[in-house]
């Protein structure tokens, strides 16, 4: 079994400026939490945090970027692993590290991949602290929230 690298990346994709921002969450599948969150994946081998921001980004919503696109939010997250997925990990390994990107577009409909995602919104940074079921995904999204128009 190929375990999980304990090492993961946040996108926080958002689109607008001032008062007219809006950031797309992605609900997860019920089989998967049903919570509401960013873009977020792990990484493979060899991968930089970047790559795999962008294979993420293509993967949860179809959206073909480059890295460049990526701005770097300077927040990483150190987190301990959910009991529902620690078993994916090699023994031992309790704790991630995600480093957070934003990206700025204009605002599109996502493909959702159905094996991980059921909904999106775009929605105003306040409903989407809100509807955040994880700290770490608040972390990321408030750090956005700072980007200068």
């Amino acid at each position: 079994m190929q375990y999980k690298l304990p090492r993961s990346i946040q996108v926080v994709v958002l689109t607008g400026a001032g008062e007219q921002r809006r950031y797309l969450m992605l609900r997860r599948v019920p089989e998967h939490g049903a919570f509401w969150q960013s873009i977020t994946g792990s990484l493979e081998e060899n991968e930089t945090h970047a790559q795999a921001a962008i294979r993420e980004l293509a993967e949860e919503t179809g959206l073909s970027r480059v890295e460049d696109d990526l701005l770097e939010l300077g927040v990483v997250n150190t987190f301990e692993i959910a009991p529902l997925w620690r078993d994916r990990y090699a023994p031992g390994v309790t704790h991630n590290e995600e480093v957070c990107f934003a990206l700025k577009l204009v605002e599109f409909e996502p493909t959702l991949d159905s094996r991980e995602h059921d909904s999106f919104r775009w929605v105003q940074y306040h409903e989407a602290i809100k509807l955040s079921y994880w700290e770490s995904t608040k972390r990321a999204l408030a750090a956005a929230r700072l980007l200068e128009d």
